[in-house]
């Protein structure tokens, strides 16, 4: 079992990050992800917590020596569930891959939250745990190397992505708009 760890900074306030979520993919650099298609949300009319579940389309160049073991698919499903707290002011998502998990499973959450020092910006939290199943420790061993390598490619390259689609929105949005867009722009499209 390997884990990957990652924290940064964005230079936005919650409000643009968490609304500009939605709008992640598809970006020029996130280009394994092909497909995002939402398969449930509501909102509780108590908490006001907006839950999403999404499905999740990837296509990844896979070594040869893993493509034999998992059956000679590159294309693979993750499921994604979101919650946004207006009250807490954070976006949570958990993700766990579907394809391919009796061999390898990958759980990943990643949160959003003001950054407690200066609320301009946005602190990004992501954990993400890979454990590879297989009869011998030294394969499952180059399974989650590899894998934790390709999450870490992935991660810096979204991170990349989703800085464009946050300078796209602020610069076509302006900020007085922004103030509650998160649960406007996700309850929109129930």
């Amino acid at each position: 079992m390997k884990f990957f760890s990652s924290q940064c900074s964005f230079d936005y306030p919650w409000a643009h990050v968490s609304a500009s979520a939605w709008k992640k993919y598809p970006n020029e650099m996130s280009t394994h992800v092909v497909a995002v298609d939402v398969l449930r949300r509501e909102v509780d009319p108590v908490s006001g917590i907006l839950t999403t579940e999404r499905l999740i389309t990837c296509k990844q160049n896979i070594p040869k020596w893993l493509l034999a073991v998992v059956g000679g698919r590159d294309t693979s499903y993750v499921r994604e569930v979101s919650e946004v707290d207006p009250v807490t002011q954070t976006l949570t998502l958990r993700s766990q891959n579907l394809t391919m998990n009796n061999l390898l499973s990958v759980q990943e959450t990643v949160v959003y939250s003001p950054d407690q020092a200066d609320p301009s910006k946005t602190v990004f939290d992501q954990t993400a745990r890979i454990e590879a199943y297989a009869t011998f420790q030294r394969l499952c061993n180059k399974i989650e190397d590899w894998s934790v390598e390709r999450f870490r490619q992935n991660a810096a390259l979204g991170r990349l992505g989703f800085e464009s689609v946050l300078k796209k929105l602020a610069d076509s949005v302006p900020d007085n708009m922004l103030q509650s867009a998160s649960l406007q722009t996700a309850t929109a499209k129930i």
